[in-house]
């Protein structure tokens, strides 16, 4: 019998990168500059190269990146707090606190059966103070941005793509962080690209935008003691720079196994009371950040899974028209959101998963009694 199955090693995983890991974090020690330094802009040069646009500011984390991107824009065009930004309801917590925190409204809106931004839906969320639509490329699979850009045009509102799990993510032919104005990314540990800490990344085409989300991230001052506006202490430091670099080489590999774990998963479940997302196009290539199944009690599920020796865990079980924090923004009811909310459930993904351990996995959920399923 298999030993346990982590859901994320993160110990091992980095071990992989070794000694070239420890040798980056050295080096940024030896050389007694820890911030705004060069590693942090050949992290950016080379990040930029990798996802194909042509400017990428380093931040402290993916909900700073959010924000400042949000802030910039408010600045630049002069928006109100009752301007909006529509923020699809199933996602974490960040998407919507950025909004919060650059002085904007979110509206609440409903997501499809692909746990992504319908955009089907989306007019119903639009109004005229609708300013920015934020799409989120949840568990590595990327929304429809040819529907979203089209409909844009008619519109006419910015669009934010919120990346944060879809580092190299592709879909008809285009990447993560393409087809918006801008695009937020986080290094969180645990990510396809992470760090061993927090940090964060803008992308844009947009230089003016760029330069922009670079002065507020260092106190809103583009030279020191010049303050133009309120801005964050915001940056990304040198050993987390070093770290990222280290690791970005080998993030299209990873990526290419995690598709092979995918696929394993979904040729083998075969229990018809777990749900999975559907199928995605032949023209997309998701990232599988996380890889989720659906039931109608997945805490019975997770605690059997453990019973098995498999950890699982439980992503956005409250969504944020439901959360606490945001009760000064209601929302009609969002029946699809609150479903998958209510009903998810993530398999252990990564890199180091072998077959026979996705083999166990599948083989202990085909097995769950039915007299046991809800």
């Amino acid at each position: 019998m298999l030993s346990a199955v982590p859901y994320y090693p993160l110990q091992r995983l980095n071990a992989r990168f070794e000694p070239a890991l420890s040798t980056a974090v050295a080096e940024v020690v030896g050389s007694g500059w820890y911030l705004h330094g060069r590693r942090t802009q050949e992290f950016e040069q080379h990040f930029a190269e990798y996802s194909g646009v042509r400017h990428a500011v380093a931040c402290a984390n993916g909900l700073d990146a959010l924000t400042l991107v949000l802030m910039a824009w408010k600045r630049r065009f002069a928006w109100q707090t009752d301007d909006e930004v529509v923020v699809p309801a199933f996602t974490f917590a960040a998407t919507g606190l950025a909004v919060v925190r650059a002085g904007l409204r979110p509206v609440w809106a409903e997501v499809g059966d692909d746990a992504l931004l319908s955009t089907h839906a989306l007019h119903r969320f639009l109004t005229p103070r609708t300013r920015v639509v934020v799409p989120v490329h949840l568990y590595g699979r990327l929304c429809d941005m040819a529907r979203l850009k089209a409909l844009q045009q008619k519109h006419k509102f910015l669009i934010l793509e919120d990346a944060a799990q879809a580092h190299g993510a592709r879909r008809d032919n285009y990447t993560a962080g393409h087809l918006g104005e801008a695009a937020a990314l986080s290094f969180y540990p645990t990510k396809n690209l992470g760090a061993l800490g927090d940090a964060g990344m803008v992308m844009t085409n947009d230089e003016a935008l760029a330069r922009d989300v670079r002065m507020l991230a260092n106190y809103g001052a583009p030279a020191k003691y010049q303050h133009e506006a309120a801005g964050l202490n915001s940056r990304m430091d040198e050993i987390q720079a070093a770290v990222l670099d280290v690791k970005l080489p080998h993030l299209t590999a990873d990526n290419a196994r995690r598709a092979e774990i995918a696929a394993h998963y979904r040729s083998e479940i075969r229990n018809t009371h777990i749900h999975l997302l559907p199928e995605e196009a032949p023209s997309s290539h998701p990232v599988n950040h996380i890889f989720p199944v659906f039931c109608r009690q997945p805490e019975a599920l997770r605690a059997y899974l453990a019973g098995c020796h498999i950890e699982t865990l439980r992503h956005y079980p409250l969504p944020l028209h439901k959360q606490t924090a945001f009760d000064p923004y209601p929302t009609t009811p969002l029946p699809t959101s609150e479903l998958l909310a209510q009903t998810q459930l993530s398999l252990p993904m990564h890199p180091l998963l072998t077959e026979e351990e996705v083999g166990y996995i599948c083989k202990c959920i085909n097995e769950y009694s039915i007299n046991d399923l809800p």
